[in-house]
């Protein structure tokens, strides 16, 4: 009876959704290393199950993969200063057998599936719970006075200069040797408090307070000088990369009890006091590019609700681009709030699509959506990622839209077929150089409307398209995007 149910919201869904999909919309997926799902494998069977996710993913409209690369100062791709990961080989600092480099396998396979890709990093955490033996060549072996033990992990101490130096470098070397298109880090930035367990820095604040009086203040800046430096490192080493973060959920709880500026109508973890993250701050200084606070609670949570953080976010996001972080799992084993037939998927989207300054979402995590639990990859597919989706706009970086596509022609093949070609405008550097193409399709009469995204036939990064079916008289137009995703003038072409 559910299943039924289902499929009639959605079927009444798609007819009054479908030409209302933004055509400008984040669409990300995380894929971690942390879960063991490379544990065991081969490193062509792991090439094998990550090709089949992101084959999925593409075919339910993901255009952005979030992929973890370095979760315990350590890394899956070939680093200049830290050991293999554990997490794929199964012995931290033993390379892939077969010489194998995942980030730029995965950079390659993404950009092949017109997706983004980027790097996912962990800047704090040097050893988890789980790793028994470390490399010789890892940072907790070869500088252990710049770690601090704290219940079973060991961090590298954000009080030390040394360590934000040494994270940039980790960064520019990924920088420097893979086309990546963000960098992204989580929300382990101080560890998650543990009740009873003080953090040990007591005496590097009382040595070097520089300035402040409070040590919460103290340890808060730590994280700020570590996120400005990493700003700033993109921007000079590749102004392109996008920098973003996906913080916890909760910036802070209200001491009113009723959403403001000072928090949300919240009672959990706290970014700004718990873990000493900012988020507010670095939105507003302008060093991160897009934010992704991970709201993953359900409608109706007392301590975290989803409607009550969406709408926080929303808020208070301060003119940089915000998408929502999104639990598979919990959303469908959620029941909406007006609809015991249903879980909490529709209300999730429609409330985050209401939000003026929500621009997309990210899915926690990749795997959870390929397997569909109640349908929800089926409904992403189907309903809200029916049509195409530019990436959203990021003015702060670039605005400048590449020139028009050259040469654009429309032939009729032996199969009576469509086939546009076109050719790329030249540029004068690597910002202005036209990365991928956009195809409009309109009937013959109709408005040339390009906002509306059920026109768009196709992103990609390729020079031609055929088109199976086209009547005589269809419009095609043909438009170039940077790397940023400014768009040009459009080139007209018809059947």
């Amino acid at each position: 009876m559910k299943k039924f149910l289902l499929f009639v919201v959605l079927s009444f869904s798609l007819c009054v959704s479908f030409a209302t999909n933004p055509k400008r919309e984040f669409r990300g997926a995380w894929i971690q290393c942390v879960n063991g799902q490379y544990i065991g494998k081969s490193p062509a069977q792991i090439r094998q199950m990550l090709s089949a996710q992101l084959d999925t993913l593409r075919q339910c409209g993901i255009n952005a993969i979030l992929f973890q690369v370095r979760a315990e100062g350590d890394a899956l791709y070939r680093s200049s200063y830290e050991p293999w990961s554990r997490y794929l080989t199964g012995m931290q600092g033993q390379a892939p057998a077969d010489g194998w480099d995942p980030l730029a396998w995965m950079v390659e396979q993404c950009h092949q599936r017109e997706m983004e890709c980027h790097a996912w990093i962990n800047p704090y955490r040097a050893k988890t719970k789980g790793t028994t033996a470390l490399a010789s060549n890892h940072a907790v072996m070869r500088h252990p006075e710049r770690m601090f033990e704290y219940d079973g992990l060991y961090i590298f101490n954000p009080a030390i200069p040394e360590n934000r130096t040494y994270t940039c470098m980790v960064v520019e070397d990924i920088l420097e040797h893979y086309d990546v298109d963000g960098i992204h880090i989580d929300d382990y930035f101080y560890p998650y408090p543990v009740p009873g367990v003080p953090l040990p820095d007591q005496a590097y604040f009382e040595a070097n307070p520089r300035g402040f009086t409070s040590i919460d203040d103290w340890r808060r800046d730590n994280v700020n000088l570590l996120i400005r430096d990493l700003h700033h490192l993109v921007r000079a080493v590749k102004p392109w990369v996008k920098f973003g973060v996906s913080p916890f959920g909760i910036y802070r709880n209200s001491p009113t009890g009723k959403n403001s500026k000072e928090g949300s109508a919240t009672a959990g973890t706290q970014n700004y006091d718990d873990l000493y993250a900012d988020i507010l701050l670095w939105v507003k200084e302008g060093w991160i590019d897009y934010n992704i606070p991970q709201i993953y609670w359900n409608l109706g949570t007392k301590a975290a609700d989803y409607e009550v953080l969406v709408r926080w976010w929303n808020d208070y996001c301060n003119g940089r681009p915000l998408f929502i972080g999104q639990d598979v799992e919990r959303t469908v084993k959620g029941i909406a709030p007006n609809n015991p037939n249903q879980h909490q998927m529709f209300v999730k989207y429609d409330l985050q699509r209401s939000m003026p300054h929500v621009q997309g979402s990210c899915q926690w995590y990749a795997a959870a959506c390929v397997n569909n639990p109640g349908n929800y990859r089926t409904v992403l597919q189907r309903m809200y990622h029916a049509t195409p989706a530019l990436q959203p706009l990021m003015p702060f970086i670039d605005k400048k839209a590449p020139g028009k596509p050259c040469r654009v022609k429309a032939k009729i093949n032996a199969q009576n077929q469509t086939v546009l070609t076109w050719e790329a405008p030249k540029a004068k550097n690597e910002m202005d150089r036209a990365r991928q193409f956009v195809v409009y399709r309109f009937a013959k009469g109709e408005k040339l409307d390009f906002d509306r995204a059920d026109h768009i036939l196709a992103i990609t990064s390729a020079n031609t398209i055929t088109v199976s079916e086209a009547q005589r008289g269809t419009v095609f137009v043909v438009t170039a995007l940077d790397r940023l995703h400014n768009e040009s003038k459009p080139v007209k072409v018809k059947r």
